[in-house]
């Protein structure tokens, strides 16, 4: 099976995808010249391109309608331009699940970029904040378009950071000048302390770099207040510790935890409110259905429940 390379690009209408795709396919380190490639389309904006510029060895194709786009499709596009690359300028409006479900198997995602024009991210963000968590989540690399020296950067950085920890981020000026993000997103908390503290409000925070980079917290003794879980599956005297966190919007509001050994002298239930002190390991549980983070606990106590209930990001 041929596996074929896919680079994702995702934003919003008049972000500035076309360009950098353009741009991306005129430099000769990507676009050899020999092997084919297509580029496929999802909207329509202001900026056309030029196939007369790109070379014969570059295709199109075009999705007007998200509900259109399947497995089938496609393959066929693909093996209709005999392209041994694919890059796809995807519709801020459409939601990644639709295409990632009918990726065909042998494509593979090699990149994906979110290009945003950075004049206008933070009213995105204010105004369809759902959409801009899905294009964010799982981009590599995030370039914010058609800044200057009023640009306000730490903002825009803060806009990423609040979903995501691991997405690189540059900044283009309106000459095309590239420079990459400098500033430094220290954790809330200190993980070198021989307790880690987790208060209330850096749970979130807390949860996703742990599920990210759980490499620098296995063996850690952490201290943190949870809602306790009951699940059946579960041994004697385990138990699932975590938060509800809301990522962007009341709908996606879910809980998140850990399994975590011992109860002590108490009694659990669903619901409980307990902050918990232990060790952090990576142990095989039935819940995971595989490896995964499970707390020893040393220490154990109810707890009232925080002033706000569902932990966010920011």
């Amino acid at each position: 099976m041929r596996e074929i390379p896919v680079y994702l690009f995702t934003g919003f209408l008049e972000g500035g995808k076309t360009s950098f795709i353009a741009e991306t396919m005129k430099d000769p380190n990507f676009n050899d010249g020999k092997r084919k490639y297509l580029i496929i389309t999802c909207e329509e904006g202001e900026v056309e391109y030029y196939p007369d510029e790109l070379g014969e060895n570059v295709a199109f194709a075009s999705f007007d309608d998200e509900q259109k786009i399947t497995t089938d499709r496609l393959l066929a596009m693909q093996k209709r331009a005999d392209a041994d690359i694919v890059l796809v300028e995807y519709n801020g409006m459409w939601t990644l699940d639709r295409f990632y479900n009918a990726l065909p198997e042998e494509w593979m995602v090699y990149q994906e970029i979110f290009v945003c024009d950075s004049t206008t991210a933070i009213v995105y963000n204010a105004n369809m904040r759902s959409l801009m968590v899905d294009k964010l989540t799982s981009c590599e690399m995030v370039v914010f378009n058609r800044t200057d020296s009023e640009t306000d950067k730490m903002e825009l950085h803060k806009i990423v950071r609040g979903i995501s920890r691991k997405a690189n981020i540059c900044y283009e000026d309106k000459n095309g000048e590239i420079e990459f993000d400098q500033f430094e997103d220290p954790l809330p908390y200190d993980l070198e302390a021989d307790t880690v503290e987790i208060k209330d409000e850096d749970f979130a925070i807390f949860y996703r770099d742990m599920t990210e980079d759980f490499a620098k917290y296995n063996g850690k003794n952490l201290r943190f207040k949870g809602i306790v879980a009951i699940d059946r599956g579960l041994p004697n005297g385990s138990f699932a510790i975590g938060r509800h966190i809301m990522t962007c919007c009341a709908d996606d509001i879910a809980y998140r935890g850990v399994v975590a050994k011992g109860m002590g002298n108490l009694r659990l239930s669903t619901r409980d409110w307990v902050i918990v002190e232990g060790k952090i390991g990576e142990e095989f549980s039935k819940l995971y259905g595989g490896r995964g983070p499970v707390l020893t606990v040393s220490k154990i106590e109810r707890a009232e429940k925080p002033a706000q209930e569902v932990a966010t990001f920011y």
